[in-house]
């Protein structure tokens, strides 16, 4: 094994330079490698999302008007209207309403006049809690299942 000397002869002391050859190969490696992988990780798919900031619900009187939120150590609470539901209570109302209001109905039956499904959250309440009600309603019958909320203070409220 030799050692390369930085003289002439007379002078000759161990060069202390680092060789940076390897180094930059491997950099230009890895440059090129993620050169070729970003493009193929990065995917996007374009879609024009609405501008809307709030949509005003039209309260009709056969929407069914849920409460969700959490409760003490982590449980769901449900509430339809003001009476507090077990989730079986809230898929065995959700079915006698939709039963009820598609006999009431009868043939003038169209999916623009069948009951929504409005549930107002809680700011704090877990996404179980919510998809659990979202799943029930929808297991039940509702096929149209919305969100209430409150937009903040001194904003009008329309479509841009």
């Amino acid at each position: 094994m030799a050692i390369s000397t930085g003289g002439d002869g007379a002078t000759e002391k161990p060069m202390s330079d680092i060789n940076t050859t390897p180094l930059v190969d491997v950099m230009l490696v890895l440059l090129i490698i993620f050169l070729i992988a970003v493009p193929v990780v990065v995917q996007a798919i374009k879609v024009k999302l609405p501008d809307v900031r709030y949509d005003p619900t039209v309260t009709k009187p056969e929407n069914v008007s849920l409460t969700v939120r959490a409760g003490p150590g982590g449980e769901c609470e449900v509430y339809w209207n003001l009476t507090r539901v077990t989730s079986q209570e809230l898929l065995d109302k959700a079915v006698k309403k939709l039963e009820a209001e598609v006999k009431r109905l009868g043939s003038d039956l169209t999916a623009d006049n069948l009951p929504e499904a409005h549930i107002r959250g809680d700011v704090d309440t877990p996404y179980r809690c919510v998809g659990g009600t979202i799943y029930t309603m929808q297991r039940a019958g509702f096929a149209k299942v919305g969100f209430i909320s409150e937009p903040p203070p001194g904003e009008t409220i329309g479509r841009l």
